[in-house]
């Protein structure tokens, strides 16, 4: 039997399936974690936060309408609750890069690959860059931020990071310029010669 898909199981959770609720949990849980865990950079907030969209999501069920693919859907309802915990931080604000450390499942900055450092000294280099990198990604404003780790992080191209953060395919372009620039300008210190800062992480949709 075929698996089914995403829209499929979801249209089955607004007839009251909870097995199919519980499999799109299963199969979206780690992408949205990672998402708010890089937003955030706090990985309980993270799966607190990935909680509460799979809460939202059941609550939305009536109202979903299969009209756009599922994960466009999905990091819709995530960036909004992304975004609304920050706002909800005003008075106690964080930094993401205090946060994250290498070593986790996941540092946060796959694009620059350890394959050229031939040496300690050389693969030191390499983690002193992605520390700068990280903090450079943590102060970028919130909605460069977003569409920077939807981009590069999770795959996703210029209308779907546009329909998750509600703007025009040009507002999208123009907010990955700035967020990479402004991250460039941040580490230019740093970079080593012949490092493309930007290199594909296995996606190529929407990269400029």
């Amino acid at each position: 039997m075929a698996e089914r898909s995403d829209v499929e199981l979801m249209l089955a959770v607004r007839a009251g399936d909870m097995d199919a609720f519980a499999c799109l949990v299963d199969r979206h849980r780690n992408g949205i974690v990672n998402l708010s865990y890089r937003y955030l950079g706090n990985r309980a907030d993270a799966e607190d936060l990935a909680q509460e969209v799979f809460l939202r999501v059941f609550r939305a069920r009536d109202r979903y309408r299969p009209e756009a693919k599922f994960t466009t859907w999905l990091y819709r309802v995530a960036v909004n609750a992304s975004l609304n915990e920050v706002r909800s931080r005003k008075n106690r604000p964080t930094h993401a890069a205090a946060n994250l450390r290498a070593g986790e499942d996941d540092d946060g900055v796959p694009m620059i690959a350890d394959e050229d450092a031939t040496s300690p000294h050389d693969a030191a280099e390499r983690e002193e860059l992605r520390a700068h990198v990280r903090a450079a990604v943590a102060e970028l404003p919130d909605r460069q931020r977003l569409a920077l780790l939807l981009n590069k992080f999770h795959g996703q191209g210029y209308q779907e990071i546009a329909d998750a953060l509600e703007l025009t395919i040009p507002a999208v372009k123009s907010l990955l310029v700035r967020a990479r620039e402004s991250v460039r300008q941040r580490i230019e210190p740093y970079l080593q010669a012949g490092i493309d800062l930007w290199a594909s992480t296995g996606s190529k949709r929407g990269t400029a």
